[in-house]
């Protein structure tokens, strides 16, 4: 095509810098690493990666899995969360008996948007024991904790509750859990995303409260997150590139074994390496079919953006998911920031 397409203006909502970066460009800032069916992504921002990105200056480590809700499954991804929480803790140069204070951020009435309340009702709290001069058991560390709620229930900026709270309890470094916003189907309730660059409420959807960071609120922000919502612009758009490369895989398998297209619970993973050229796509939708894949979720964005229905979708059995993922961050916050404690 002659003209290019401005894909600034579309909006495409995400809250992962994984799907903000293009590995080729960015060599010696990224690392990974596979434990099992885990993939572990660290990426070091530095000034000038952050100026071309848009991401603040830090260390952000994305954790990505499959099955949530597979014992086995889970227990890994936990021990690295784990493992990752603490690399984070270390970074930020905070100390085995800091006091800690959890923020779990979201709307526990709307069940996408309840992670962070979930997760706060089953971490460890313990102020209160050392506030009463209990004796505590050595390797237990400080923690509160607070879901502030949302604006609309409350009346108050998050931000406002968060600060007023600081200077009463006085911690050394905050905790903040909340759901994301993604770009892929595949990464809902599939990944996790660790900072210590701190978090923006509400970005991923639109809603952007006031930054929670070492820069506004004066003492380390840790921020953990999970996307549990994506846009129809984006269900559309991956759904033809799905159906690109289902054709493909029938097109390339089909006359070797007609048993090959048989749906099975890798056949995800068959489609990931077939895909049909550039000219199979035109012929099949034209100029549509030319489009790179940020042209066409821009394109498709827009036309939904028109008519304001680029709705806001979970799947359909997140309440379920919900309790697991709140399971696997309570325990491994508790783990981490308690040196005598093990959930796993």
């Amino acid at each position: 095509m002659g003209n290019n397409i401005d894909l600034n203006k579309y909006n495409i909502r995400t809250d992962l810098i994984i799907e903000n970066i293009d590995d080729n460009s960015y060599e010696g800032k990224i690392e990974k690493e596979e434990r099992g069916n885990v993939s572990i992504t660290t990426i070091n921002v530095d000034k000038k990666m952050s100026s071309s990105i848009n991401r603040k200056v830090g260390t952000y480590i994305t954790i990505e899995f499959e099955d949530i809700t597979n014992y086995e499954d889970r227990e890994v991804v936990g021990e690295c969360l784990e493992s990752e929480l603490k690399k984070i803790v270390n970074i930020s140069n905070i100390g085995d008996d800091d006091e800690c204070l959890i923020i779990g951020l979201g709307n526990r009435k709307s069940t996408p948007d309840s992670l962070g309340p979930k997760t706060i009702e089953k971490v460890m709290v313990t102020r209160h024991l050392f506030e009463l001069n209990t004796d505590v058991k050595k390797g237990i560390r400080k923690v509160s904790a607070l879901s502030p709620g949302v604006m609309a229930d409350t009346g108050i900026e998050t931000y406002d509750i968060i600060v007023s709270l600081i200077k009463e309890v006085k911690p050394k470094f905050l905790i903040v859990i909340d759901a994301l916003a993604s770009s892929s189907i595949d990464r809902v309730n599939k990944t996790i995303q660790i900072t210590n660059t701190g978090i923006n409420p509400g970005s991923g959807v639109g809603n952007n409260r006031k930054e929670l960071s070492k820069d506004t609120l004066g003492i380390a922000v840790i921020a953990v997150g999970i996307p549990t919502v994506v846009d129809s612009a984006t269900i559309v758009s991956d759904t033809i590139s799905y159906l690109f490369r289902h054709l493909s895989y029938i097109k390339n398998n089909y006359y070797e074994n007609k048993l090959v297209v048989s749906r099975d619970s890798k056949y995800i993973d068959k489609l990931k390496n077939s895909d049909l050229s550039m000219d199979e796509k035109r012929e099949l939708y034209g100029i549509i079919g030319g489009l790179s894949e940020e042209e066409k979720k821009g394109l498709i964005n827009e036309v939904l953006n028109s008519i304001n229905y680029n709705l806001i979708v979970t799947p359909k059995e997140i309440d379920f998911l919900i309790d697991k993922l709140s399971e696997v961050l309570a325990g491994s916050i508790n783990n981490c920031l308690h040196r005598s404690v093990n959930n796993y």
